[in-house]
């Protein structure tokens, strides 16, 4: 793996990857976001991995592509070269949402751009008081819907608080983002890590193949009515309820 993006796959089923490029507070290359898309779908097929913690190098998350390496550039690019890059972004987004494993998204730092639409694209996130989001693209001259922040965000925090954050581009803090619901859990900056690993291993020692099932049906239910989407769970709990994992439980439990 390249040292922009470093990936440390530990013994109790949680992977790390770290964007590192510190001096740049992590901002993206070109071939960053395809990296990270690779990463996230090779992470399906390692039965080892059970849980991902999405983390920065040095004092920030990721401060979204690189304003030399590809906002210049793609100033420059063709129509044809700038649509493949977009989806090449928005690729990213959809391997962290189609991965059916958790993904824990630990910021300390400033996550702008693509960088907070990335910990958006997380299962959960941890902040920390040092925590800056800011989805910036207005103040680029360019559309805040973008890599799928326009169907994330109000989805977490409502339609009106996510208008105003695409539309402004206004930079908040962690107490903010907080209280506007877009983390899981906000800690002191020193239990940033700890926190994050901890929760990743708990999930990682869970019921794998329930937590796959789960996040499949929060990303499916979405374009569901409610009685599309009951019937969507009672199928998928069904097949969930016979399987050896449930059936080894309940035994367990009938002879407590």
């Amino acid at each position: 793996m390249t040292a922009e993006l470093l990936v440390d796959r530990g013994g109790d089923g949680v992977a790390t990857v770290t964007f590192n490029r510190p001096t740049t507070m992590n901002a993206l290359t070109f071939e960053g976001y395809g990296l990270l898309r690779d990463t996230f779908r090779g992470f399906a097929r390692e039965p080892g991995v059970r849980a991902v913690v999405l983390t920065g190098a040095g004092d920030g998350f990721s401060s979204g592509g690189d304003r030399k390496k590809i906002v210049a550039a793609l100033a420059e690019m063709s129509g044809d070269e700038i649509l493949a890059f977009t989806r090449l972004a928005g690729d990213a987004v959809l391997a962290m949402r189609e991965l059916e494993k958790p993904v824990v998204a630990a910021v300390g730092g400033a996550a702008v751009g693509a960088g907070a639409v990335l910990a958006l694209a997380a299962d959960f996130r941890v902040a920390s008081e040092r925590a800056r989001f800011g989805f910036v693209f207005a103040k680029l001259g360019l559309s805040g819907a973008d890599m799928g922040a326009a169907w994330l965000l109000p989805r977490m925090v409502g339609l009106a608080r996510a208008t105003e954050l695409l539309m402004l581009g206004h930079v908040i803090d962690g107490e903010v983002a907080n209280r506007f619901g877009l983390i899981n859990y906000f800690v002191p900056h020193a239990e940033l890590a700890t926190t994050a690993r901890v929760l990743a291993a708990k999930l990682a020692a869970g019921p794998t193949d329930a937590h796959a099932v789960t996040k499949r049906m929060l990303n499916r239910e979405q374009h569901l009515d409610l009685a599309a989407a009951i019937e969507a769970e009672a199928q998928a709990q069904a097949a969930c309820l016979q399987t050896e994992a449930f059936r080894t439980t309940a035994r367990r439990l009938g002879q407590g």
